[in-house]
């Protein structure tokens, strides 16, 4: 029999998921490749973001393996992460953040 996921994970370092369909709170996220259990506490839209580890208040937001704006404030796994709890990086950080390529 096939499992069916309703989140994915883009890499193994993202501590988000993003909703492969619009997720019901109560529901528990299947991520493929992940045996992380999280239940979603609120109902997710489609392609939006998911905690799926406890996101301390200014911590990163890592999707893709890479930041992708820092939480404004605590977010527990199974929660919507989206504009209302994540800002953009500033000049600096956003620097920081890029890894810097060695070439040939």
């Amino acid at each position: 029999m096939s499992r069916k996921f309703n989140a994915l994970k883009l890499n193994a370092t993202d501590n988000v998921a993003v909703a492969l369909r619009s997720i019901h709170e109560g529901e528990w996220l299947s991520i493929q490749g992940d045996s992380e259990i999280v239940q979603v506490m609120q109902k997710i839209p489609y392609g939006h973001k998911i905690a799926t580890t406890l996101i301390p208040k200014d911590a990163k937001i890592i999707k893709y393996g890479e930041c992708m704006g820092i939480s404004t404030e605590e977010i527990q796994p199974g929660y919507h992460v989206h504009v209302f709890n994540v800002r953009g990086l500033k000049e600096e950080e956003r620097l920081s953040s890029t890894k810097e390529v060695q070439l040939p």
